[in-house]
């Protein structure tokens, strides 16, 4: 069903028992992505409860002064866990910030495994603690959800079922609850997140019931992409559509500034990017090169994608 511009998916067909269902799941999905790589997906395993108590946390959390949210900046990491000051981030080609603050929860590794793995510790924050109690049960509920998509779309692609699992078990995923605050002032060419796509393989968006999301057609026209309280957006991000040779599409999206009379307020939303590890190979899939649609993209990894873009954005120099 079309509503806004996006397709909506049900996952409790895919976990269901029965084969007609996943299957319907599995075509509407892969459908959806080839053509506008965005959907709202309802079935998924985060409560109600747990997506109410983790929105309270991130507003006490935003709520705190400019001084005591600029102590939990770290340097040196990119960006990659804890506080980024409002107007840090841009898009890819663009100079102007966007309207935005945010802050980035990581992967939660066993202690026995941390030395496997090159990943900057999550930052606690002492004034919030229901904010690291909440965003850690949120990320690993966005991590369960994406790894039954991604299994979807590995059935539509031709491949084994469990081909991501391996690839995204502590993989480099991010959670980043952004606060959009009040515009006070003519903007100047800023918007909120000025166009763009996303670098990891899907990204699992909570928060998108309001008008400020666009996702923009292949004809160029610009769609509202808004999903009911119960549902998320799951859009294709760049590593997986140049992983498909663009078979499954990353598509650019980005949040407007609302209605001048809505200037005053905030906006809240919470993405979760669901990113493998960092040796992934993400050389094109052979069977989605063809003589009319040729490997369009040189061999690459997962962590060198993924500096080359945090360099682009300018959260690393």
């Amino acid at each position: 069903m079309l509503k806004s511009g996006i397709p909506s998916v049900d996952l409790s067909d895919f976990i269901s028992d029965n084969q007609e269902r996943k299957q319907k799941f599995v075509n509407e999905i892969g459908k959806a992505y080839e053509e506008i790589g965005f959907v709202a997906l309802k079935g998924h395993f985060l409560s109600e409860e747990l997506v109410n108590n983790l929105y309270t946390s991130v507003r006490s959390f935003y709520a705190l002064p400019v001084e005591t949210k600029q102590k939990y900046h770290i340097e040196g990491i990119g960006g990659q866990r804890g506080y980024t000051a409002f107007g840090m981030e841009h898009a890819k080609g663009r100079t102007e910030g966007d309207l935005k603050e945010f802050w980035h929860f990581g992967q939660y590794i066993p202690e026995h495994e941390k030395a496997d793995y090159n990943y900057p510790e999550n930052v606690f924050v002492g004034e919030v603690p229901e904010f690291n109690k909440y965003g850690e049960e949120a990320y690993k509920q966005l991590e369960k959800t994406g790894i039954y998509v991604l299994r979807a779309l590995a059935i539509y692609l031709g491949l084994n079922e469990l081909y991501f699992d391996e690839k995204v078990k502590n993989g480099n995923s991010i959670l980043r609850p952004i606060h959009y605050p009040p515009i006070t002032e003519e903007p100047k060419g800023a918007v909120r997140a000025a166009a763009h796509g996303d670098i990891n393989l899907i990204t699992l968006l909570m928060g998108a019931q309001g008008r400020g999301l666009q996702v923009q057609r292949h004809d160029g026209t610009w769609v509202d992409a808004i999903a009911k309280e119960d549902e998320l957006v799951i859009n294709v991000g760049d590593m997986l559509s140049r992983h498909t040779n663009n078979r499954l599409k990353s598509t650019i999206h980005q949040v407007v500034n609302p209605d001048r009379e809505l200037w005053g307020t905030s906006r809240y939303s919470i993405p979760f990017f669901m990113h493998p590890v960092s040796d992934m190979d993400l050389s094109v899939l052979p069977d989605c090169i063809s003589e009319s649609n040729p490997k369009l993209y040189e061999d690459i990894t997962a962590g060198e994608f993924l500096t080359q873009r945090l360099r682009e954005i300018g959260l690393i120099k």
